[in-house]
């Protein structure tokens, strides 16, 4: 970090570092190494490992666009489904030397302090995060027009480049809540197991149950999801 790297481009603005590579590798091995016979859903290399019901979702760098500029938001996350149900939430931001983790039905926490979604009950008195796709297609088009129209009804909405993180930030309390389209699973389900344990919600922006491998999701505390949902309708 903060180094010259060497960068890739799998797209015009979609970008893979060294980092990336060296931190999937890792994480793989380590997982392997444990659990040889579970499947594993990597950003960079997709699926590899047997058919199993375990499955590991990972990032090895959400936010590498920050990372290739030196902008210190992005982070690592690490989600574990049995049977299509995440169970286990890891997403470890290394610079602030924060670990967000969750296990279903024990709840939320950031290194060893239980957490819990903020209690802001007004939209007008929250804070937002939301996030863009790479590419200026619909999805880009469609959050433009609703970051312009829910600004206003907040006291202010971010936009701080990794999706997990802004998760993990909603699960703690740090944000009052999120949405963004487009998403891959390895971009929110840690992030929305995080969220669920510490008391909050996450549904898709039509009010539907979300899921991970649903690339749409509207996650808040659960005091302001009405109010934020009807902005979608």
């Amino acid at each position: 970090y903060n180094q010259d790297l060497y960068v890739e481009h799998k797209g015009r603005v979609d970008l893979v570092t060294e980092a990336d590579k060296a931190s999937e590798d890792w994480l793989k091995r380590v997982i392997f190494s444990r659990f040889s016979h579970h499947t594993i859903l990597a950003e960079e290399s997709s699926y590899t490992g047997d058919s199993s019901d375990f499955l590991w979702i990972i990032d090895p760098l959400d936010g590498t666009t920050n990372y290739a500029h030196s902008f210190p938001m992005f982070c690592i996350s690490i989600a574990l489904q049995y049977q299509n149900e995440t169970r286990l939430a890891v997403i470890f931001d290394p610079l602030r030397n924060e670990i967000f983790s969750a296990i279903l039905g024990n709840g939320a926490y950031l290194n060893d302090k239980k957490i819990h979604v903020s209690k802001t009950d007004k939209l007008l008195e929250s804070l937002l995060g939301t996030g863009f796709p790479y590419i200026p297609n619909t999805a880009f088009h469609r959050n433009f027009a609703l970051f312009h129209k829910i600004y206003p009804q907040t006291q202010g909405i971010r936009r701080g480049g990794s999706a997990a993180l802004d998760l993990a930030y909603t699960a703690c309390g740090r944000f009052d809540g999120f949405w963004e389209f487009d998403l891959k699973p390895w971009d929110c389900a840690a992030g929305m197991l995080l969220i669920e344990e510490a008391g909050g919600l996450c549904t898709q922006s039509n009010g539907d149950p979300a899921s991970a491998f649903i690339p749409d999701i509207c996650a808040s505390n659960g005091l302001i999801h009405a109010a934020l949902l009807e902005n979608f309708r």
